[in-house]
Order: structure tokens, then C-alpha cells, then sequence
């Protein structure tokens, strides 16, 4: 006679793969993803409430609470934040500025070969006037360079601070960079004009520059400036 099967020994009762996810597995694999899903998006709202409000102090009228932290929102804002208008008080341009760029190379014999000048602000111009979606960059970059200069340091081009350092690096590499973009060749230093008129109405002749300000030059290294 066959022998019958202990009950024990049943498919129902073989043990289950560990490759196999138990619902178990799987429920605290789901809860895992969750969370890390959940904790990241905290953060990313937390971000972004956090630089909604370094912003909105940047932008408010002075108040305590923007005159007390206002170490932390001008370290957060500066460079990659600043905005160009206050909130309930906009401060439209009243003038036109023309920013122009030469450089100077220092060839073998020591002779020091000087470019003419080029003018950068013609060619964000250029770049914005027949293009329905022109760039935040051909925009505003360069011009709000130079207006964090001038607010960094006033009538005197000799930086006195860290940022009055720091907005002249980044308004030298911009103009570095703008000049190799264009074929400018090799260079050791750069050196800025700009020109200032102000902002004519129909039927007027051509205002005359109000301001001619030279800067000096600035080395310029493979790494900016």
C-alpha cells in the first residue's frame, strides 16, 4: 500500500522563497518609499517658503524684521536673486546706459596690444529685439551687473568690501566672457566704459552723455578674474 502524505508536508506547507516579497515585504517597502517621498517633499515646500520670504523682505520696504536679518537675506539674495523693483514703490529707468569692453595683450617683445572697443550693450540689444521670448539674460544681466556695482561702490572703483569685491568679479567675467563669446581672442586684462544718457522723448534730438566713466583694468586669468 502507498503511504499517505503527512499533512505537513503539503505544497501549502514549503517555505517561501526569500525572493519572493511577502505582502509584509511589500507593505514596508511601500511605507519606506512613502516616506522618503513625503520627507522630500517637506523639503522642497520648506525651500521654497524659505527663499519666498528672504525675497519678500528683499524686495519690502524697510521694516524690522528686514533691517534685523538683513546679514541672512542679502547672503541668500545676492547674486543669483536680486530683483530690480520694490515692492509698492517700482523705480522705472530714467536713463540709457551704454557698456563697452576693450581688452589688452601682453604679446612676447612686451608690447601690450589694446583692442577697440565693443559694445556690449548693442549686442544684448540685438539679441532682444526680434525675439518674442527673449531671455531673463540678454535682458538684465549685464545692466543689473553694473547697478550692484555702482550700489557696491558708489563714484569710488576701489572695492571696500567683500561684495563691492565680489560684484566687481562678477561684472568683469561677464564682460570676459561676452568677449570670448564673440571671437575676442587672447587677453590679459579687460577694462569697461559706460556710457550714461538719459532716456530722450519723442520729438527730441539725441540727449548728450551725462556720464563717460572709465573703469580701470582688471586682470583677467583662465579661472575670472
Amino acid at each position: 500500500m502507498r503511504e499517505l502524505q503527512h499533512a505537513d508536508s503539503g505544497p501549502d506547507a514549503q517555505e517561501i522563497p526569500d525572493a519572493v516579497p511577502t505582502p509584509a515585504r511589500r507593505s514596508k517597502g511601500s511605507r519606506a518609499l512613502k516616506a522618503g517621498v513625503h520627507t522630500a517633499v517637506a523639503l522642497c515646500m520648506a525651500t521654497a517658503l524659505f527663499h519666498v520670504g528672504m525675497v519678500f523682505l528683499h524686495v519690502a520696504p524697510a521694516n524690522t524684521v528686514s533691517k534685523r536679518y538683513s546679514p541672512l537675506v542679502d547672503a541668500w539674495v545676492y547674486p543669483l536673486f536680486e530683483q530690480n523693483w520694490r515692492l509698492f514703490a517700482p523705480d522705472p529707468e530714467s536713463v540709457n546706459r551704454q557698456i563697452l569692453v576693450r581688452t589688452a595683450h601682453t604679446e612676447s617683445g612686451r608690447a601690450v596690444r589694446v583692442s577697440s572697443w565693443f559694445d556690449l550693450t548693442a549686442v544684448d540689444h540685438a539679441a532682444v529685439e526680434h525675439d518674442p521670448f527673449p531671455s531673463h539674460t540678454a535682458q538684465n544681466l549685464l545692466r543689473r551687473a553694473w547697478s550692484s556695482y555702482v550700489d557696491s561702490h558708489g563714484g569710488d572703483d576701489k572695492p571696500h568690501t567683500d561684495r563691492a569685491l565680489m560684484m566687481q568679479r562678477y561684472l568683469g567675467n561677464i564682460a570676459a566672457d561676452r568677449v570670448v563669446a564673440h571671437g575676442g581672442g587672447t587677453f590679459d586684462f579687460i577694462q569697461l566704459r559706460v556710457v550714461t544718457r538719459p532716456i530722450t522723448t519723442p520729438g527730441n534730438h539725441p540727449p548728450t552723455p551725462v556720464e563717460n566713466r572709465l573703469l580701470p583694468w582688471w586682470k583677467v586669468t583662465r579661472h575670472g578674474k
